[in-house]
């Protein structure tokens, strides 16, 4: 190769010089930039061009150099090439200066240079680069600074994980720029620091990227931006990208003055944490976190928030963290780089080196400095390459090493790629002595599907820690664990394609059969509603039509509208639809819910049917796992465990798994509040509620859903409601509840009756409040001292007709006209009510008590049903305390976790746990009447059993709608069959009295709620009115004489007026269960 001399390159330098114009100047520069690459590398040192080209660019006198310069370093880019980047990397900051020029052309320049010289470099030396960067980012002036953060952003696109394990250093140094004065800078530094974000590569953390660069920017942001973490589902690993970036953010939240703050922060880094799994991670970057939570558990002013960090203490540490332990050991990159050059200047061969007599093996010199500096740049890449033990990938070495030194390998490409080849093969052999190699094989057969390890978060709660999900082509799993374990949140985190490793959708094609067709177009007959799926747009509509067949839609049906079909058939077209994916993996969260006994079987025989298709399956349903499964997958103690075989062999093993068969063998525990008093009922055979000959018909539909339905309930009643999908049981039960009117029949409700309702959509009532937790839902509900969804109704709110009658005059008993204004209270009459009633445009002295039969009479029944929901609400509700600490503990009666009621937010609550809040709100105010509409739907085995013993426990009326027969049958021995619109009666059918049709004989007291209570669950099991002969004595049972009663004198007769009357005082003061007039003192 020539050796370049002074003169050699003088004359193209000095025609770059004195270029008059920009494409002169190119000209020139392309010419210099082919001679070196003629004449060798080495002349840019030898010929003095790059300091040649260093004077031009500092020339202050003459822009046109200065823009020579840059149009050199452009030039030497684009035909030099690659391999003479680690030599341009020296220039980068004299290009960097040139941001300041006054000229526009310089500035232009530049910048183009500066892009062609970072291009060269390969996603490797980005580390090496980013050095170079932030020292011109430190020193520069404002334009060289918004140039460099626009140039590490360039990064971003090439080399994403190079960039997110630069991380922990940059963003420091890009914060900072944030708050520069300009705000040119700053502003360049916020996209920056959001770009570099983007390569967090956690998926939990993407959505919150433009939060957490603004908490760098604006302090003030923290407290929202943890709010929302702690909102979040985290199941991907924590790695030291993320942590590089919210442990910044945590420390400032921890120094926050405000207490929520303060427990919001210290949840979220409890959670974070335990999904970090490299310890030299965690030694690393979450020590600095453990001097800010110790000082929240040892200094917090509520007890809760210490409890917390306490918690979050003992996981920092147990991962590793210590404030003062030693530091963690760091690499030491220097010593790494001088052993990798020591080797690189070994291997050189003869060519490139110069061999010295006293060391012929080794380390050589190398035979140029411009050499020596290339090989300096590549032995830090390939010790990078060495640490991170990539060395098996050739083509990163040949990028790190072999393509800087092409040009200094006479022969070219070849004995460079040779080379380099030697180079790996020497580092690997050393790995493979140091590490040896492992071996892995699976004694299971059949096609694995995925095999993958991951964590599972929602929020606080650590779903699952570093397990493995392992599935396999044509097997059936059956999902276990307890409510609020986070089985359907593995399925939702599948779905969206969230779970660590998890095959993307192309490679593994994975669908999720769900309930509720949320967000998409009801109103389309089912046909078309499957049709305009724009993943099926490639299906014939025959295929679809014969799928809809296949899962019993016959051509009527199929023309039936979406928003129409019963729970039941909404699941039956949410498989169909799934069927038509082809998918690898079926997710099915619950696919028994709604779904009747014949249509459960037919999914058990579709599913074995299918050879090639994995499911994941959750359910309740015991019976429906017993059959389907051919594996078991077992949440224990944060790990999935697999057990082959189905439920039945899986509760061989583990006998305290039975709750997944029997409702009794439950660890669960569910205590209801007391129904309350009713005034006039002594006897719980009496009817409460009472349905006569009443027919209704959904708008638009033809026939009935309900045809002539008689039936009622006392406070003894213990009724399940079955059927099949669609036959009307939801309508009858809106009917009895008052949510809709018959168009034809009577509805009669006792008018201190309270009923709580859960119905089959039972979410439907917080879907509103998803910003609030559990116990705010309760205050908020409950705040006025009734139930504030009662005023919702269809049946109380005022139609049209209804304020017309208003507006007629009420005509009283001396002919006076009047016009109603409203009910202002309401006192017992007799066996009945009357109400004070306020009348329009006058004062409250001329207020009159109106009888309720009048009232009803003259057409105001709905203002009558509308005071009695209030007022029985308010008897209920208003004597209950909404404070915090009240509402938790009725909260954890019904099962649900209290931390999770006080913190988290409702939207955040799995399906078990959202049913809970719905029970424990219906119950708030303590309701006679208890109606549950599919209630193990979304309950698992446990809380299903622990909801059983708490419903035999009760002394109020129990109505259960349910598919789940092994539920309905153990709790109520009275059925009502609904089918086709028309009800039967099954069962032990109970004798129920009308209300207020004559008094209740004496000593039937013993029967009030208020007693009832007290009884013993078999006994109020057998409280039923055919089991209990006391009120109806037809069957002819004997029955004792009756005493002959001894007259009283008239001093005993005072006595025993004074006892009556003092009894009498001391229930009106004190409240309790109404005195009995009987002869005894007691």
């Amino acid at each position: 190769m020539s050796v370049a001399s002074d003169s050699h390159f003088a004359p193209l330098l000095d025609a770059l010089r004195t270029a008059p114009t920009g494409p002169d100047a190119k000209a020139a520069a392309d010419r210099l930039a082919r001679e070196i690459q003629k004449t060798g590398f080495e002349s840019l040192s030898d010929g003095k061009v790059i300091t040649a080209l260093h004077g031009f660019a500092t020339n202050k006198k003459s822009g046109y150099e200065r823009e020579s310069a840059a149009i050199a370093f452009q030039s030497f880019a684009h035909i030099l090439g690659a391999p003479a980047a680690p030599i341009l990397l020296q220039s980068l900051p004299v290009l960097f200066d040139l941001y300041m020029d006054k000229g526009d052309v310089v500035r232009t320049a530049a910048t183009t240079a500066v892009k062609g010289i970072l291009k060269l470099f390969p996603p490797e030396a980005t580390s090496a680069v980013f050095r170079t960067l932030e020292d011109i980012l430190d020193k520069g002036k404002w334009r060289t600074k918004v140039g460099v953060l626009d140039a590490m952003r360039t990064f971003v696109n090439t080399a994403k994980d190079a960039v997110a394990n630069e991380l922990g250093t940059t963003i420091p140094k890009v914060e900072s720029a944030m708050h520069d004065t300009k705000a040119e800078v700053s502003s360049a530094a916020v996209k920056c620091a959001t770009a570099l974000c983007t390569t967090l590569a956690n998926p939990d953390l993407s959505p919150h990227i433009p939060a957490l660069v603004k908490c760098m920017s604006n302090p003030d942001t923290v407290p929202q931006c943890i709010k929302s973490l702690s909102n979040t589902t985290f199941v991907a690993e924590v790695t030291a990208p993320a942590l590089a970036v919210l442990v910044p953010l945590m420390i400032r939240a921890l120094n926050d003055r405000s207490m929520e703050v303060q427990r919001r922060s210290v949840v979220v880094i409890d959670n974070l944490v335990k999904l970090v799994r490299d310890p030299n991670v965690a030694a690393t970057y979450l020590s600095p976190l453990v001097d800010g939570v110790e000082k929240i558990a040892t200094g917090a002013a509520f007890p809760e928030v210490r409890a917390f960090a306490e918690t979050a203490l003992t996981t920092l540490q147990k991962a590793g963290a210590s404030k003062d332990g030693p530091p963690p050991a760091h690499r030491d990159i220097e010593a790494e780089r001088s052993e990798v050059m020591s080797t690189l200047l070994t291997l050189l061969p003869e060519e490139l080196a110069i061999i010295s007599a006293d060391a012929p093996n080794g380390p050589h010199e190398p035979r140029h400095p411009l050499l020596k500096q290339v090989l300096e740049f590549s032995a830090g890449l390939v010790a990078d390459l060495v640490h991170a033990r990539k060395l098996s990938d050739s083509q990163a070495w040949q990028r790190c090493l072999g393509a800087f030194l092409d040009p200094w390998f006479p022969a070219g490409t070849t004995d460079a790629a040779k080379f380099t080849e030697r180079v790996r093969a020497h580092f690997l052999a050393v790995d493979e002595a140091k590490h040896g190699t492992a071996s892995n094989g699976s004694s299971e057969e059949g096609e694995l599907l995925c095999d993958t390890l991951f964590s599972l978060a929602y929020g606080a709660l650590l779903l699952l820690s570093h397990t493995r999900l392992r599935l396999f082509r044509g097997r059936r799993y059956g999902i276990l664990g307890t409510n609020g374990s986070g089985k359907s949140t593995l399925m939702r985190q599948l779905r969206d394609g969230k779970v660590e490793n998890f095959p993307p959708q192309d490679q593994l094609r994975c669908v999720m059969v769900e309930h509720s067709l949320q967000g998409e177009d009801t109103s389309l007959s089912v046909l078309d509603f499957i049709a305009s799926d724009k993943a099926l747009a490639h299906v014939p509509r025959a295929k679809i039509r014969d799928q809809l067949l296949e899962v019993g839609f016959d051509d009527t049906r199929q023309a039936d509208v979406v928003g129409g079909l019963s729970g039941g058939w909404k699941m039956k077209l949410e498989l169909a639809r799934a069927m038509l994916y082809n998918a690898d993996l079926l997710l099915l969260d619950e696919p028994t819910n709604h779904l009747d006994r014949a249509s459960v079987q037919w999914l058990e025989k579709y599913l074995m049917a299918q050879k090639n298709v994995t499911c994941l399956i959750i359910s309740h349903d015991s019976g429906f796992l017993d059959t389907v499964t051919t594996d078991i997958i077992h949440y224990e103690s944060k790990k999935l465990v697999y057990y082959p075989g189905n439920l039945s062999s899986f509760v061989e093993k583990h006998p305290e798994a039975k709750s997944y068969y029997t409702l009794a063998a439950t660890s669960v525990k569910f205590a209801f509040p007391p129904p309350g008093s009713l005034m006039g009922v002594r006897s719980n055979t009496r009817a409460i509620l009472k349905m006569t000959n009443c027919t209704f018909t959904y708008p638009g539909r033809p026939k009935p859903s309900l045809y002539n339905v008689s039936c009622a309930l006392s406070l003894s009643s213990r009724v399940g409601i079955i059927g099949p999908n669609g036959a009307g049981k939801s309508t009858l039960i809106k009917l009895l509840t008052g949510e809709t009117e018959p168009q034809e029949g009577t509805v009669y409700k006792h008018p201190a009756l309270r009923i709580g309702y859960v119905s089959q959509h039972a979410t439907h009532h917080i879907e509103r409040h998803l910003e609030k937790t559990p116990i705010q839902y309760i205050q908020w509900r409950f705040q006025d001292g009734h139930d504030r969804e009662i005023l919702e109704k269809a049946t109380r709110v005022l139609t049209d007709e209804d304020k017309a009658l208003l507006n007629t005059d009420f005509v009283g008993k001396n002919g006076q006209r009047r016009k109603l204004e409203l009910i202002m209270g309401r006192q017992k009459l007799k066996k009945s009510f009357q109400y004070e009633i306020k009348w329009r445009g006058l004062d409250h002295k001329f207020n009159t008590w109106i009888p309720r039969d009048e009232l009803l009479s003259k057409g105001f029944g709905k203002l009558v049903q509308q005071f009695d929901d209030l007022e029985s609400s308010r008897e209920g509700a208003g004597q209950r305390d909404t404070s915090a600490h009240i509402v938790r503990k009725h909260l954890e009666d019904i099962g649900l976790d209290g931390d999770i009621a006080q913190y988290n937010e409702i939207a955040g609550l799995s399906g078990g746990q959202k049913i809970k809040l719905v029970i424990a709100a219906c119950l708030w105010n303590n309701p006679q009447i208890c109606v549950l509409d599919e209630p193990s739907n979304f309950l698992d085995r446990e809380a299903l059993g622990g909801l059983a013993v708490a419903i035999r426990d009760w002394a109020g009326a129990v109505v259960i709608i349910s598919h789940n027969e092994e539920f309905v049958t153990a709790l109520c021995p009275e059925i009502w069959n609904v089918d086709q619109g028309r009800m039967t009666h099954k069962g032990k059918v109970a004798v129920v009295e009308d209300a207020f049709a004559f008094k209740s004989p004496k000593g039937s007291g013993s029967n009030t709620p208020a007693l009832s209570r007290t009884q013993t669950p078999a006994a109020s099991t057998n409280a039923t009115p055919a089991g209990s002969g006391a009120e109806d004595k037809a069957n002819g049972t004997a029955t004792p004489p009756i005493r002959k009663k001894k007259k009283l004198t008239r001093n005993q007769m005072k006595a025993q007026e004074e006892r009556r009357r003092i009894r009498k005082i001391n229930w009106l003061t004190y409240g309790g269960p109404k005195p009995e007039d009987t002869d005894s003192d007691a």
